[in-house]
């Protein structure tokens, strides 16, 4: 069976930290790939997300260079809410020979209990939490712990240096720096 990560978010913009957790997540559990999944609507979050054809352009810049790494666009391609039970039953039965893993974040092992049809969702994939400063990985949950050397780096944080025309270098890869110059995102000046 391919070992799968799977690692979801809005990816608004996809920086260095989402590379750093995809790829230590990825060697230290021994993941064949790792598949970046872009929700179309957060249930969770109330703020405005960008377009996703900007998302998902900048998570297959991002991503380029690793040939570990994919992009799965299915939850953009469903209307509505974007729910991990319903993407991972659809994962489940287009790949059933994939050995699939949800990677989290201390901020979503926190919010699991709020999480839609949890007590199903943990049976029906491995979730893997990766530490965050701020955030414990106490739950009464199956998540496997995996600590890492913390990026305290945000997608909030980079918009926000954006908008007030701070520099980003070093936050994001340079082709998606280039893209949010080009395309003028986030009020880039």
């Amino acid at each position: 069976m391919k070992k799968i990560g799977i690692l979801g978010g809005t990816f608004n913009p996809p920086h260095i930290g989402h590379l750093w957790i995809a790829e230590e997540v990825r060697i230290r559990k021994q993941l064949d790939e790792i598949w970046f999944i872009p929700t179309r609507t957060p249930p969770h979050k109330d703020t405005v997300v960008l377009d996703a054809s900007h998302r998902l352009r900048m998570l297959h810049l991002a991503i380029k260079d690793n040939p570990y790494f994919q992009v799965n666009a299915l939850e953009l391609e469903r209307e509505g809410k974007s729910y991990t039970y319903d993407t991972i039953k659809e994962l489940t039965a287009n790949f059933p020979e994939a050995d699939f893993s949800f990677i989290i974040g201390g901020d979503m092992v926190d919010y699991l209990p709020k999480w839609n049809r949890v007590e199903e969702l943990v049976h029906m994939v491995r979730f893997i939490g990766v530490s965050r400063p701020g955030y414990t990985l106490d739950t009464p949950y199956p998540v496997e712990r995996l600590e890492i050397h913390p990026l305290d780096i945000s997608s909030t944080f980079i918009r926000n240096r954006l908008e007030k025309g701070e520099r980003v270098r070093y936050l994001l890869p340079d082709g998606v720096m280039n893209y949010i110059k080009e395309n003028q995102i986030y009020e880039y000046r």
